[in-house]
């Protein structure tokens, strides 16, 4: 299903996406040395009922993970990149962490996502990897606008990773969002311009590139959910939120700091 947000859902959904973005961002500064993947899902839990919204993540059950997500927030740490499942890890200087967060409030929904190293190290190839997914994630952005075709988009993106020497998969990527967490079209990492949907105002769309090091292979934790890079190499993925209008892309996910 494709679904095109008439102004007032679109106005939700700038609520949502600004809950979101402040949840991730009081996650981020939360998340220091020393610091267990269980208090963030605990703190996630607490901030999304307090805000009066529901979690995308805790029943969610689809068929490429085993039984319901049971948690609120995704923590992909070091060689996972997607589908982390909180688990009993305490995070240590240089860790790269990514959390995947996707909350519902009035009936509509959206999902980001940020990584960042953990402490006080900066491992040159994780923070290289960090800022080449969140410029394709800029370019992406930049390629979105009424006429503008999915293809475009993911041309966009596949273009600044396959630049940078990342092998790009192609099994998850971008999609559709809006009264549920997954909708289409599919937003691939890669792709050809002037290709698939023509964009829409109103159409709101979750871009998220993410890389591995040295692979484009993936392989399922024991968890049943965790993605993780097949060689264990070092993984990486940033994801906003958009609504296309009629000036363009609007990004709803943005921190306070960079909102407009």
């Amino acid at each position: 299903m494709i679904e095109i947000l008439n102004p007032a859902l679109l106005a939700r959904a700038k609520d949502t996406g600004a809950l979101v973005a402040d949840i991730l961002q009081s996650l981020k500064e939360r998340s220091t040395i020393g610091t267990n993947l269980l208090d963030i899902d605990r703190w996630t839990k607490a901030m999304i009922a307090e805000a009066g919204a529901l979690s995308c993540y805790v029943d969610y059950a689809p068929s490429f993970g085993r039984g319901p997500f049971g948690h609120y927030i995704c923590t992909a740490v070091n060689d996972a990149v997607l589908h982390g499942r909180p688990h009993d890890y305490t995070l240590a200087d240089g860790d790269l962490l990514t959390l995947d967060l996707a909350v519902s409030k009035r009936g509509v929904a959206a999902d980001a996502a940020i990584s960042f190293v953990v402490g006080d190290a900066r491992p040159t190839e994780s923070v290289a990897m960090i800022e080449t997914t969140e410029r394709a994630l800029a370019a992406g952005i930049a390629a979105a606008g009424p006429g503008a075709r999915i293809g475009d988009i993911s041309h966009a993106i596949g273009t600044v990773l396959g630049q940078a020497g990342y092998q790009i998969n192609t099994e998850f990527g971008g999609h559709g969002i809006g009264s549920t967490m997954h909708q289409d079209p599919h937003v691939a990492n890669t792709g050809r311009p002037g290709r698939g949907y023509k964009l829409r105002p109103g159409l709101l769309l979750a871009l998220e590139p993410w890389i591995m090091a040295d692979t484009a292979e993936l392989v399922t934790d024991a968890d049943g959910w965790t993605l993780r890079s097949a060689t264990g190499c070092r993984t990486a993925h940033s994801e906003h939120t958009i609504a296309i209008t009629e000036d363009g892309a609007e990004i709803l996910t943005l921190p306070k700091s960079s909102r407009p």
